[in-house]
Parts: C-alpha cells; structure tokens; sequence
C-alpha cells in the first residue's frame, strides 16, 4: 500500500470537496466586476511578523548608540544567522545517514532468518513508508523553523547597519566638536522639515515668545578662524520669534538657507538623533540660498490655498481644517490642543494613514469590508475592473505622499494606507497582517529612528487592533444584536484605545476617560470635514471661490470635532493621572486584560454591566458629593481659596453654589482649571485681572474652559501689551466682554461683598509700572458666625502699598492677606501692620529662581502674629468660618 502519493492540499488552496475557490467564485459570477463575496481564506500568516519584530528591537538599541554597541549587536546577530544556518545545512545530511544506518541494519536480519526476514522486509517496507514520511515531515518542520530564525536574525542585522549608517552622521565631521564648544559658526543648511512654533513659556512675569523649529542638515561649515568644510550633519535649527518670522514659517523642506552668526550648542540627549542645536541670531529672516524643489514647492501652494480658503472660517473650523486634511495644525490655539490632548483625539490632526485611508474608502467602500471592497465606494460605479481600482489608489497615494511633503512621518501614514489597496488586490482579509508586517520592516530598513519614535508605535499598534481585535470584537458585538455600522465603529474604537492607552501613559502619565466616546462622537463627522477639507485644497488652485464654498462646508464638521473635543475636556474626569515610564505602561496593560475580561463577564449580568458603567460617569463626572467625600477637600463652607498654580496668583472667592468671582488666573491653563474643577465651579459671573503680567493672565483659557462667565475686568494701564491682547483674543473667542475697572467699583455677588481700593481713580495719574497698577480688592463676607475680610492687594510694590494707605486711612485690619507679589522682600511694613492679617497666604512656586517667599516678609509676618502658609509647601489653602472660627486647610495636609 503506497501511501507517499498521498498530500494534504497548499495552504492557499482548497481540497476538491471544499467550496470553489475564489478565482472559480469570480469566474462563475455574472457580473463583468466579478463576484461580491469572494472565498475568505486560512488563518493568518504571520511569517513576516518576527523579522520585522526583530528589526524594530535591532533599530531601537543600535540607532544613535556609539559605534562600539552598534558593532557588537551586529556582531552578535551576524554569528547568530550563521550558526542557524549551518544547523539548518547540517540537519539532513545527519538524517540521511541515520536513514542509511538503519537500512544496514534490516539487511542484516534478513541474513539471519530467510522467514522472520521476510516478514522484517515487509516491517521495513511499512517503515519505509510511515517512518521516512514523518520523520521528513518533522525535519521539513524544524526547517522551516531554524529558516525563520535566521531569517529574523538577518533583518536584524540589516536594521542594526542601517540604524549604523545612520547614527554615524551625528558623529561624522567637526560639528559636533563645535557644538561641544558652543562654536559661532557660519553655515549653509538645508531644511529637512516643517517649520513648527514652540508654544510660549511663562517665566517670572512675562510670557516669552515661541521659537520657530526646523528639522535640517548643515551642508558647509565656515568656523571663526575661516576654515571651510563640507559636511552633512543633522541639526535642529531655532529661529528667535522677534522679527520677519511669518518667513521662517513659510519655509518648506528643500529649502536652501545660509545662517551668519549662529551658535552651535549640544543635543539636550546624547542618543538624540541631531548632533546639534544651531540657534539663529534674531533680527532678520532668512536668508536663502536656493528654492525648495518642484515636488515640495507643488504641496505647499496646495497647503497654502487650503489655507486661503479657510480664512473666512470660525475660529476652531479655521484651525482645525488644514489639521484633519494635511496635518497643518499652526493655527490651533494652545487650549484648543490641550482639549484634543485631553481626549485623545490628537491623531486626526496629525498625518497618519487614517487621513489617506478615509479617501481610499471613497474609492474602494469601507476597509472592514476588504473582502468585497470592488463592490463599495466609487469604483464600481465607475466601472473601474479590479486592477485599476488598486491602481486608482497608488496614484491617490502619491498624490497624498506629495501633498504632506515625503517625510518619514507622511512616508509610514502612505505605507498603512496602502494596507488597504491591497485588501482590494488580494480580495484576503489574512494579507493585511504581513503587509502591514513588510510595511513596519521596510520603514525601519529606511529610517531607522522611527524604531525610538512613539508616534510610530501608536500608529503600528493602532492598525494592527483595527486589523485582529476589531473584526473579533465588532463580531461579539453583532451577536449580541448591536446593529452592524455602530458594532464596526464602536470596536474600532474600543480596540484602538485598548492597545495604545499604555503607551499614551508612557509618554504623558495619564489615562483620558473620555477618549473612547469621544472618538465615537468626532468619527461622525471626520469623513466629510476630511473628504471635503481635501476637494477645497484641490480646487483652490484653480477655482478659489468653489474652494472657499467647500470649505465653508466641510467647517461645520470641522466645528463639531473642536466642540467635542472642548465639551470631553472640560468634564472633571476627562483624564486622571497615571504613573508614567514603562512600569506604568505596563500597568495600565495590565489592568486593561483586567477590563475586557470583566467587560466580557458583564455581557451575561445586566447588573454588572450597569455597575461599570455608572462607575465610568461617576469617575468622570465627578459630582462634588463624592469628591468632598473621597477627597476631603475642599472643606464644606470655604469662602476663600488660594489655588496652588506654581509661580503665579490665582484665588476664588465663594459666590454661591457652584458660583465663583475669580482673581488672576495663573501662568498654566490646566492647574487653575483643576483648581476649579475641584471646587465644583462651572459659574464665574465676574474674572478681575489685577495686571496683565503673565503669572497672573495666562491661565485665562483654563478657567474660561467648560463654564459659564459673565464678564472680565483688568487694570487700567494695558501693559505689557503682548498679554493684554492675549486677553481680548482669548475673550473675544469665548464671547466674554472685557473693561477696564473704576476705582470704588463694588461688587455683590450672594455673601460676597467686594470694593475695588486701587488703581486711584482720576485725575490721579494712572502707575507707569504694571505692579503699581495692580487692582486691589478689599472683600467682605457677611455670616451668621460674623464677618470675615480679606485683602487682595495684587503685586503692588512699596511705594504703591504707600500710596494705597494713604488713600484709605480708614481700612481696617482683615483676616486675610494675600500677601503681595509672591512674598518678596518688597513689602511696605506700614501696610503690613494696617492690615495686621491673621491669616497670610503666599501664591508661590517650587523652586522658584525668585528666592521667594523671602524669610524677611515672612519674619514680618510672623512679628504681627500672622500664620503663614504658602503654595509650594501647603498646595491649595481654603479659607473657612471667620471670628473664632475662621481656619485655613491645605490641600496637602
């Protein structure tokens, strides 16, 4: 009986009394485009999966290490593919002569007994056919296996080269020495990136200006003594905001620069993957050597005209357009990117294969479909045959790669899209893995630093749950009779969120509690702001007016992403902290399994499945039962709290339930929102700006955010001027009306009686100094346990304090100071024993480079028998009671 005839069928074929095959599916149907349902294939082939695992690892520990790690890992992963495949030659040959041994051995007891060898020969000739057939089976097995291994191994080794090559242009030349030496240099360099503006930082009183940043590469060098070199050598240049800067922004990658005068300084990290920071003396625009190329100059009239035409766009629509259709986010507000970071819906507004993907889906039909994609989208009713559908996507995917600009970012967004198009050529859900495999090994062979880029990571990690957890978890879904569209949605999401929470925590130690209902609510309106977003930038060259028409269509999706966005970031519980690092990543790993199993447990218990999800708004809502409960701050009945935003002013004063009048409002938006949000405050009929310095304003945005605010008053002299038109923009967006305050202004709100007592009212000259204009309020609350007083005397220096007791001899001592301009030593003794304070509260930061609070306005403090407590010690302090019951509580106690 032979039974070596005997095959099981290839893996992509199917036996004879399986279902027809999908080219016989195809060929039987009627239709000229071929069947809709074509046969779906084995299981996945996860082959490619371990070389480009391999090569990230190889990529991630060689790029940008020192030549002498580099060399060892190559070393190592060398010698490990060799020894694989001398095991893998060796194998057989052994079991060749293993095979022959045994064969000596039958002949051998034939000779011995003709009957017994007989029935031995026909043992043999059994073994001959089960033995050898399996035993070639398992050697065909561990083939393969050690194959894979040294294949691995080699994709590795090329990784590890190539991260190898590149990493030797940080080292290569005399920049980095140069750069050691902080070297004012002369040097012709051509840009390699998007020009992008660093947000303004807050120090002491000022907000300092951005800087504009662009990744580049120095062509030539020229040194103080004269030497010229020719070199190629990665930098990141920084141009100073002051001056012609709206032509630094304008730059495109390409572009040929000379700098004079520029300073060379050292990375912030040796592993870095510039050899430099080349900062650029302000003063000038720049100078330019040669034009972008023709590539780069066509996709930046298309973005430009994108631009043009969304200039007659709301606020958010204007800024948020060019940022879903081509990543172009430099008109998005800081708050308006904090509510996308807080919902986790910064990726749409930055190049990923989700934009290329949504116009590939106009072509082809939904992705979740591959299956039967020809049979979706605009193809097949254009008539387009299978083939040329796929190749209507390459060339949407070009057009895609030259619009974005070809960077490595724009590069790996092309590289996921295309996972699709082959969905369509191959018509086999199981081919979307090894592409998206063979993507991931190519990009890393091409630009090694991706395998230390967070961004690729999330993105990688993102298409792949949208291809293996998705499918399963949007098929649970179905089952259980969720209608099918909201299934696929609803797992995209959940499955998306799942895998990258982790590394979001990694990266930013937190975990947002909205991002998933969120992205739901935002998914809707995408595809038609995107879609129409990119018909507006491909007309605008050649038809404005019906660009500027689409674009004002697609603002109102565009419109509805800014608003969820706001309206997730402004609950409580948008997002909690986590602990960073890896061991935090892991972590949230870890209690994410923890989650889709009792998710999964909750499908058969109504009750359990409620109790998630009233613990999910609870946890996000936040209602201040709860808070005051678990929290114990703040302490039921506080009239006045100093809110702890680092090295700045920012105070509350109780106006009713859930009704505050706010003073300053802090250098950082997100601590006085959180500051707020703990009190439970989401009505502020009044914001009193004392001065417009930045420590006191530019955390506007953050209480404005989420709440209902009836108006804002500043000091009269509008100074510095760069903040006080920070705060009318900022106004004027959320529709609050600003004025300036009267001097003997009063205001009542419930309980809260407060007076304004400076600046002086006219014909008194108004203070030249923004400190001496400070508005200072004296503060009143009426209670059925006596009257408690407060003074807020902003920052007012010593000859203001002077000035301000001498017009108010009749102010009485009060129960609380805030005492002035941080603690300073600049504090005038009379006022200090006017006010004779029983309470004093110092805003302070930690650390602060100010000295503050100084131990001489402390001493005095004390010397009036005030107790102190200050910001960067105690957090927030609450003020309760008043008479023998008034009591400060920190929030760090």
């Amino acid at each position: 009986m032979n039974r070596s005839g005997s095959h099981s069928p290839p893996q992509d074929q199917e036996p004879s009394s399986a279902a027809p095959s999908r080219q016989a599916v195809h060929a039987a149907s009627t239709h000229r485009l071929g069947a809709s349902d074509p046969h779906q294939e084995g299981p996945t082939d996860l082959r490619l999966v371990p070389p480009a695992l391999a090569a990230w690892a190889a990529a991630a520990l060689t790029v940008g290490a020192p030549a002498a790690r580099a060399v060892a890992l190559l070393a190592v992963v060398l010698a490990g593919a060799v020894v694989a495949a001398l095991f893998t030659a060796r194998g057989p040959a052994t079991r060749a002569e293993d095979r022959a041994d045994g064969a000596d051995g039958a002949d051998g007891a034939d000779g011995a007994d003709g009957a017994d060898g007989a029935d031995g020969a026909d043992g043999a000739d059994g073994a001959d056919d089960r033995g050898p057939t399996a035993s070639a089976a398992a050697g065909s097995g561990r083939t393969q296996r050690v194959t894979a291994v040294v294949t691995a191994l080699l994709c590795a080794a090329a990784a590890a080269a190539s991260a190898a090559l590149h990493s030797a242009d940080l080292h290569r030349g005399p920049v980095p020495e140069l750069a050691r030496r902080h070297a004012v240099v002369e040097a012709e360099a051509t840009v390699t990136g998007d020009p992008r503006r660093t947000r303004p930082r807050v120090q002491g009183d000022r907000a300092t200006p951005g800087t504009v940043v662009l990744d580049a590469e120095i062509t030539r060098v020229t040194t103080t003594d004269g030497t010229t070199i020719a070199v190629r050598t990665p930098v990141l240049l920084l141009a100073p905001v002051r001056g012609p800067t709206g032509q630094w922004l304008r730059l495109l990658p390409s572009t040929r620069l000379k700098v004079t005068g520029a300073r060379l300084a050292p990375p912030m990290r040796e592993d870095d993957r510039i050899a430099a920071v080349l900062r650029v003396p302000g003063g000038g625009g720049p100078r330019i050597l040669a034009p972008p190329t023709t590539v780069q100059s066509t996709a930046g009239g298309l973005r430009a005209g994108l631009r043009e035409a969304t200039e007659g766009l709301p606020q958010d629509a204007r800024a948020l357009l060019p940022g879903l259709v081509v990543g172009d986010t430099s008109r998005m507000e800081p708050d308006l990117h904090d509510a996308f970071r807080a919902t986790d819906l910064v990726h749409l507004t930055a190049v990923s294969g989700s934009n290329l993907t949504i116009i590939l889906v106009l072509l082809i039909g939904p992705p979740s479909l591959a299956l039967r994609a020809e049979r979706r989208g605009l193809a097949p009713r254009l008539g387009l045959s299978l083939r040329t559908t796929a190749l209507c996507g390459g060339a949407l995917t070009l057009a895609f790669v030259i619009v974005c600009r070809p960077e490595p970012s724009v590069l790996r967004a092309a590289a996921c899209g295309l996972i699709t198009l082959l969905a369509i050529g191959t018509g086999r859900r199981r081919s979307l893995i090894p592409a998206l495999a063979a993507a991931v090994l190519l990009l890393l062979l091409y630009d090694p630093w991706l395998g230390r880029s967070y961004g690729f990571l999330l993105s990688v990690l993102a298409t792949g749950a949208l291809l293996t957890l998705g499918p399963r978890w949007s098929a649970g879904m179905q089952r259980r009779g969720v209608p099918p569209r909201l299934a696929e949605v609803l797992a995209a999401a959940c499955a998306a969120q799942a895998v990258c929470a982790p590394v979001v925590a990694v990266m930013a130690a937190r975990v947002s509690l909205v991002a998933i209902p969120c992205n739901l609510l935002a998914e809707l309106a995408v595809a038609p702001a995107t879609v129409l977003g990119f018909a507006a930038l491909a007309l605008a060259p050649v038809a404005m007016p019906a660009a500027e028409l689409l674009a004002s269509v697609a603002g109102w999706p565009a419109g509805w992403i800014a608003a969820v966005a706001r309206a997730g970031a402004a609950l409580p519980g948008a997002e909690i902290d986590w602990p960073g690092g890896w061991q935090g990543g892991a972590l949230l790993a870890l209690v994410t399994v923890v989650v889709v199993l009792v998710l999964r447990r909750a499908q058969r218990h109504p009750w359990l499945s409620l109790a998630c999800v009233l613990l999910l708004l609870l946890a996000v809502l936040r209602p201040a039962p709860l808070t005051g409960f678990l929290h114990r701050w703040p302490p039921e009945g506080w009239r006045f709290v100093l809110c702890d935003v680092g090295q700045g002013d920012a105070t509350v004063l109780a106006a009713g339930e859930g009704t505050a009048v706010v003073v300053d409002t802090g250098p950082d938006p997100v601590r006085v929102d959180r500051c707020l949000r703990d009190l439970g405050i989401t009505r502020i009929p009044l914001v009193l700006l004392s001065h417009f310095h930045a420590d006191h304003v530019s955390g506007l945005p953050g209480v404005l955010r989420g709440r209902d605010v009836g108006a804002i008053r500043t000091t009269v002299l509008a100074a510095p001027a760069e903040r006080a038109q920070f705060v009318r923009r900022t106004a004027a967006r959320a529709g609050v009306p600003v004025a300036a305050v009267r001097a003997g202004e009063r205001y009542r709100f419930g309980a809260l009686d407060a007076w304004v007592l400076w600046p002086p009212p006219p014909p008194a000259p108004v203070p030249g100094e923004p400190n001496d204009a400070s508005v200072t309020l004296f503060v009143r609350y009426e209670g059925p346990g006596g009257a408690l007083t407060l003074l807020l005397p902003g920052d007012l220096e010593p000859a203001a304090q002077q000035a301000l007791s001498r017009a108010h001899p009749a102010l009485p001592p009060v129960d609380v100071l805030k005492v002035a301009h941080h603690g300073s030593a600049r504090q005038d003794p009379g006022l200090l024993r006017r006010a004779a304070p029983r309470l004093a509260l110092v805003p302070v930061g930690r650390d602060n480079p100010y000295g503050h609070p100084a131990p001489a306005a402390l001493a005095a403090l004390r010397a009036l028998g005030a107790v102190v407590l200050r910001t960067d010690r105690d957090g927030a302090v609450a003020v309760t009671g008043s008479g023998g019951e008034l009591e400060a509580v920190p929030s760090e106690d």
